[in-house]
């Protein structure tokens, strides 16, 4: 039988906190106003400046271009403000399988929910609406709040890459590997409705 390819096309992603609208250049600004130096400091290729962060975004534009990434500007639906960026990467069609990445929160908005519904959202138009049978995370080995969030989130830690990369400044990455199966979607999406449903400080 013939399993369907995955159609990743731009999308608009809303819940009740979060909106989640293909990222343009036109965010920048408002982007560049939630960062701080050492919120992009895990990532292969450190942002930590306004024109670092433009980099970043014409990158994944470009990566968009190639059909290899979906990125997304993450909006605060309460005040419609830019506060962070995250996207479909690594989009392998054939086998029905996405990366879930390069996220980042302006940290006023961290630990209300944001991030929790945004996961949430990805997570069901991946599995629902584009048919993957695999979402994956990954993040540097000594990131451990990275790695924590990702925990929280449900996903399975399934491996640690030594030697997986070489960074920007040349240091020499360790990763973790995440991911959420088909299988284990029905319980990850009851868990992650049951934290949003009394917002609360201090859940991601």
């Amino acid at each position: 039988m013939d399993m369907p390819v995955m159609d990743v096309r731009p999308v608009v992603l809303e819940g009740r906190r979060v909106r989640l609208e293909p990222l343009t250049l036109a965010h920048h600004e408002a982007l560049a106003a939630a960062l701080d130096p050492t919120l992009l400091q895990w990532f292969a290729q450190p942002v930590t400046s306004p024109a670092g962060l433009r980099d970043f975004i014409t990158e994944a534009l470009d990566e968009q271009k190639r059909h290899r990434a979906l990125p997304f500007a993450t909006i605060e639906r309460a005040t419609g403000r830019a506060v962070g960026s995250t996207r479909f990467a690594n989009i392998d069609r054939a086998n029905r399988r996405v990366e879930i990445g390069w996220s980042w929160l302006g940290r006023t908005w961290q630990r209300t929910g944001i991030n929790t519904e945004a996961k949430l959202l990805m997570m069901a138009h991946a599995f629902e609406a584009l048919g993957a049978i695999r979402v994956e995370f990954k993040t540097d080995a000594r990131n451990e709040q990275s790695r924590a969030a990702l925990t929280r989130l449900g996903a399975v830690e399934e491996g640690y890459f030594r030697n997986h990369m070489i960074a920007a400044d040349g240091r020499v990455r360790h990763s973790v590997w995440f991911s959420v199966v088909e299988a284990d979607w029905p319980r990850v999406k009851r868990d992650l409705e049951g934290r949003l449903v009394t917002p609360r400080r201090g859940r991601r």
